[in-house]
């Protein structure tokens, strides 16, 4: 087994729809192969599949290992890209010692933990007894993983395989919540003398909610909200907006329809040109490709949402926090407490959504950072609502898989790995509640722009990854 091998079944998963909720044909894909291999297979309600290899003559004493990772993606693409998650498949490319996804999410997160498993089930490797773990609809919400019942699996040694960095071997992470927001407006006439036009905030970089959000990087509906607010004391109404789109994703793009006179909307164009020169200013060395504008525009039949609605709606935008909220007093560079300004949706006329998640390792973080949104959010007057929480993962003080993964990697490349945690959220903190006593640490290859279009899969990393897997399964003891 190489990394040629987990990279050829990765291929073959990057052609099967699995965006999160809509795992079903790689729920088959996993069941079939376990099938063409005689492997055990089980799979319970939430759609969680567990393939069990047999320990190999002579090592059934050794613990048996648990392999886990998630089979759904965040599926998301570039504005104007015509990709039909739930049956195209995935364009890459492979340039430079990466793999692509160029205008979509690649999947490698965290779809190159899922071909590792089956690499090693497909082996003829020399093992004790693996169980692997694919779980579904991680990426909102750690469904699969809540869904999970004791005894699902009997390993006590869990390696995570949905870490983003290679050389780091992670022993936390943040737990997380997501906070809703909806405003419920009226419908008004525009005004009849009105001309309309679209103001945009494109292309930039987005990225992971928890890994990228102590990057810089710009939030486009944080953008957007705050160019609407600084026009507050002009005339005009506001007729659609929406940006962002999942809870654990950077909001990339947004787009407002506003109308108002032509004089007045020559006003706000002034304005966001300088807006833009500022924005450029702020974010120039990081969002190289950021892109605030305008479209004149010429819709039918459309309705404006009520002023007061819309001023509310506005401030509360400009006003929410978004990014790193606390760094940790105890591990440096690492960041405690964060919260992600994710979308802002027109849902059916009369509802606008605002969704968001916070982030931290700390519960009493965590609530403060929930309730930070409710408070800013309820004085804005939206109804505000809590939902999907899950746990964190503290480092154990004693961990041989750990200890063991260490000495691999030390002996394979001469160097010592990083041992830290990591502020995105992982399933581990849910297993170290349904599954007492679990020894898990979490490690993979290097990815890059994960849950943003232009995803890669740094392929030497892979080559370090895959050598560190199949030596430490080799010989944990």
């Amino acid at each position: 087994m190489n990394s040629e091998t987990v990279l050829s079944f990765f291929k073959e998963i990057t052609q099967i729809p699995r965006e999160s909720g809509h795992e079903e044909h790689i729920i088959a894909y996993l069941q079939k192969f376990a099938a063409d291999r005689n492997l055990e297979c089980r799979t319970d309600e939430a759609g969680n599949v567990l393939i069990v290899k047999e320990a190999a003559p002579g090592h059934e004493d050794v613990p048996t290992i648990v392999l886990q990772s998630h089979s759904d993606m965040v599926c998301e693409k570039n504005e104007g890209v015509e990709h039909d998650f739930a049956k195209d498949p995935i364009k890459y490319v492979i340039e430079n010692g990466w793999m692509i996804a160029p205008d979509t999410t690649l999947g490698a997160d965290c779809g190159i933990g899922v071909a590792a498993q089956l690499a090693i089930l497909d082996s003829d490797l020399q093992l004790g007894k693996i169980e692997c773990l694919f779980t579904t609809a991680e990426e909102t919400g750690l469904d699969g993983a809540m869904a999970l019942q004791p005894g699902f699996f009997e390993g006590k040694v869990l390696l995570n395989l949905d870490s983003e960095d290679e050389g780091e071997i992670f022993v936390g992470c943040a737990g997380g919540i997501d906070t809703t927001v909806e405003f419920h407006y009226n419908e008004e006439e525009v005004c009849e003398d009105f001309c309309y036009e679209e103001v945009f905030v494109k292309d930039a970089m987005g990225g992971h909610s928890g890994d990228d959000i102590n990057k810089g990087r710009a939030n486009a509906v944080k953008l957007l909200g705050g160019f609407l607010f600084s026009c507050r004391d002009l005339d005009w109404q506001l007729i659609t907006i929406n940006g962002g789109n999942k809870r654990n994703a950077i909001a990339r793009e947004a787009k407002a329809l506003i109308a108002a006179e032509q004089d007045t909307l020559d006003i706000i164009n002034e304005r966001l040109e300088a807006y833009a020169a500022d924005v450029a200013e702020e974010y120039g060395a990081i969002e190289t490709a950021l892109n605030l504008g305008y479209n004149e525009v010429e819709p039918e039949g459309v309705k404006a949402i009520d002023e007061m609605t819309a001023w509310n709606l506005i401030a509360g935008i400009a006003a929410a926090p978004h990014g790193v909220l606390a760094m940790s007093q105890t591990m440096e560079n690492f960041v405690e407490t964060s919260t992600n300004l994710a979308s802002v949706k027109m849902v059916e006329p009369g509802l606008i959504r605002i969704g968001s998640s916070q982030r931290s390792c700390i519960a009493s973080a965590r609530h403060s950072a929930a309730r930070l949104m409710e408070a800013c959010f309820e004085m804005a007057g939206g109804i505000v609502k809590h939902a999907g929480e899950y746990p964190g993962w503290a480092p154990a003080a004693e961990s041989p898989v750990r200890d063991a993964c260490v000495a691999s990697y030390k002996k394979l490349f001469g160097v010592e790995p990083k041992v830290k945690a990591i502020h995105a959220g992982l399933e581990c903190g849910l297993f170290t509640e349904k599954f007492p006593g679990l020894d898990m640490i979490s490690f993979g290859p290097t990815l890059r722009g994960v849950h943003a279009p232009g995803e890669r899969l740094e392929l030497a990393s892979l080559d370090k990854f895959v050598a560190l897997l199949v030596d430490l399964l080799s010989n944990y003891r």
